[in-house]
């Protein structure tokens, strides 16, 4: 599954564009990346494109 640190990511939305499940979302309260699990194919695109390095992916 894929994991943001929320300490780390801006909300920028790099990796919601990455991502070619649209498993990320931003959550406009909060001001970061959320994954939905469920969609995500741990392709790795987001934890490629992250300028923060908040997100990673681990299988």
């Amino acid at each position: 599954p894929a994991t943001v640190n929320a300490d780390e990511c801006s909300g920028c939305g790099t990796c919601v564009d990455e991502c070619p499940n649209d498993a990320i979302t931003l959550d406009e309260e909060k001001g970061i990346a959320v994954v939905d699990n469920d969609e995500c194919v741990e392709c790795g695109a987001c934890e490629e494109a992250c300028p923060n390095q908040a997100i990673k992916v681990e299988e």
